[in-house]
C-alpha cells in the first residue's frame, strides 16, 4: 500500500469508528443484541462503523454470531 492509499483510507474512516480495542470489548454484547433481534447498530453505532471498516474484527463478529445462533 502506498502512502497515498493509506492517507485515502484514513480520510474515508467513519468518525464514529471506535477502533479495534473498544469494538472487541463489547463485541459479545453486540452479538447478543443481534441474536435477540435487537438494533445493535443503533445502540452501538461506533461498533457498527468499525465492523464495516475492519475485516478482521468483522470476521470475529461473524464467527461469534454464527456460534451464538448455531448458523
Amino acid at each position: 500500500m502506498s502512502e497515498l492509499d493509506g492517507l485515502e483510507r484514513f480520510l474515508r474512516t467513519d468518525p464514529r469508528d471506535v477502533g479495534c480495542d473498544e469494538a472487541m470489548a463489547v463485541l459479545h454484547v453486540y452479538v447478543d443484541l443481534m441474536a435477540a433481534g435487537e438494533d445493535a447498530a443503533g445502540r452501538y453505532p461506533g461498533v457498527a462503523a468499525h465492523l464495516l471498516a475492519c475485516g478482521p474484527c468483522n470476521e470475529d463478529f461473524t464467527g461469534l454470531l454464527a456460534a451464538v445462533t448455531n448458523g
